[in-house]
């Protein structure tokens, strides 16, 4: 698969006729997957390369910033999905005040002249142009053949972003799984953070986010594998953490949320954290995760985000978390979770 950008695009790019799809594409869902399959049954129909575009920052974000719904997914982590599911090119375009003056007929001639656009397939409420004037009938009007797919069902209801959002923030990661296809994931590079966790014998994994806004807020019973191509598989289960329901994972206690969690201070900004306890716990696993990309698989919702009067009851608190994370773990000990692993 060939990643492009379309700022960095020649005026020529010489690119092959083009099966296309458009859209923001958060979650990749179930929807989302059924519009890339028939983008390639008919790209391998008529011959053509498959490429699907993708906004970024996501169009409501651009417009409404830090109020806009939150993210499922980073541009990354949908790329690589996209890759997986076998599509030919990613073109990321950049969602900006230039792009988003595109008349519909300005974005027509940029399928026709620049991307070689021969087939569309779209979703059956997609709009596009400063006007919102494109539609299907714009496109077939301007020439375009068209396959517009229908909504997809999961148990009666539409397949769709919103969806896959509010599930989530409802902890209900078995049906997001369905919705997905997948278990519900986060993947990102583990920063350096404050370290208040190590001075109260809690150290965390602090993961990049990369999104102004993520879809869970609480603690949660997730799961933790390193995902760096290079780096040892074992390099966490080499340490003795708890054993994961997958290869070379480890169970831990996550948080999702603004620091610090104490009463009476400031909300910071948001961020992941993962406390990895070791297989005799009370001790922690103590392994260097600094720069590794690492993905974070959420299980369980344990509770919300709890402000705490002082470091001692934070503690206590995390303390707890834990112990609720691990007998999760026991209960599950002998049976994968349905619809998660």
């Amino acid at each position: 698969m060939k990643l492009l950008r379309l700022h960095c695009l020649p005026d020529d790019p010489a690119l092959p006729p083009l099966a296309v799809t458009i859209g923001n594409f958060d979650g990749v869902h179930l929807g989302h997957q059924a519009m890339i399959q028939t983008l390639k049954d008919t790209a391998a129909k008529q011959g053509l390369k498959t490429l699907v575009m993708l906004f970024e920052p996501q169009p409501l974000e651009f417009f409404r910033g830090l109020d806009a719904p939150p993210r499922i997914t980073t541009w990354r982590e949908k790329v690589e999905i996209l890759r997986d599911l076998g599509v030919d090119y990613v073109l990321v375009a950049r969602f900006d005040q230039t792009f988003r003056s595109l008349t519909a007929q300005n974005f027509a001639d940029l399928l026709k002249h620049r991307l070689n656009t021969q087939e569309l397939v779209i979703g059956d409420d997609f709009r596009f142009g400063c006007d919102r004037a494109g539609d299907v009938t714009f496109l077939k009007n301007y020439g375009f053949p068209v396959a517009v797919l229908p909504t997809i069902l999961v148990d009666g209801e539409r397949v769709s972003s919103t969806r896959v959002r509010e599930v989530l923030q409802a902890g209900d990661f078995a049906t997001a799984a369905r919705l997905l296809g997948r278990p519900y994931t986060i993947t990102g590079h583990v920063q350096y953070g404050d370290q208040i966790g190590r001075t109260i014998d809690f150290p965390t994994a602090n993961v990049a986010l990369n999104r102004l806004t993520p879809c869970l807020h609480g603690i949660y019973v997730v799961q933790m594998r390193v995902v760096d191509k290079g780096a040892a598989l074992d390099v966490l289960t080499a340490g003795q953490g708890m054993a994961g329901y997958t290869a070379g994972a480890v169970i831990g206690a996550g948080h999702v949320g603004t620091r610090p969690a104490l009463a009476g201070q400031v909300a910071q900004t948001w961020r992941l954290e993962v406390f990895l306890p070791h297989q005799n716990y009370p001790a922690a696993l103590s392994v260097n995760l600094y720069g590794l990309r690492v993905a974070v698989t959420f299980l369980h919702h344990l509770h919300g985000e709890r402000p705490y009067p002082s470091l001692e009851a934070l503690q206590d608190g995390i303390r707890q978390d834990v112990l609720d994370t691990l007998a999760y773990r026991r209960d599950t000990a002998t049976a994968p979770i349905p619809d998660l692993i």
